[in-house]
């Protein structure tokens, strides 16, 4: 299995009304240190993934303030919920925290 099929596949398991940061998903994906590969992937993809679930390290989204990805990630994460705040998510309240049985169970690699 490629490194960018780990990441879709993880990026693919984060759960609606979540989020994952860039460096949880390339850990998860068992790529600890690769989460600009995480950008460089969702950037590059065919698949459609739940993108906008997936920001940086202390919440922020990535995209340029006011740019049209930017005002649809924000729209996405509204509509499942999440609260964004001058864009950033709280990641206390907000990041997916896999239980044990879907790390061993659930994650392929």
């Amino acid at each position: 299995m490629t490194p960018q099929e780990r990441i879709e596949i993880v990026i693919t398991l984060i759960p609606q009304g979540r989020i994952a940061t860039y460096g949880q998903v390339a850990d998860l994906a068992g790529l600890p240190g690769r989460a600009r590969l995480v950008g460089r992937v969702l950037k590059t993809t065919a698949l459609t993934l739940p993108w906008h679930r997936v920001l940086g390290a202390s919440g922020r989204i990535s995209l340029p303030e006011g740019s049209h990805g930017y005002q649809e990630q924000v729209g996405r994460l509204q509509e499942e919920g999440i609260s964004v705040i001058s864009g950033r998510v709280r990641l206390r309240d907000w990041q997916w925290q896999p239980d044990l049985a879907e790390l061993l169970f659930v994650l392929p690699f």
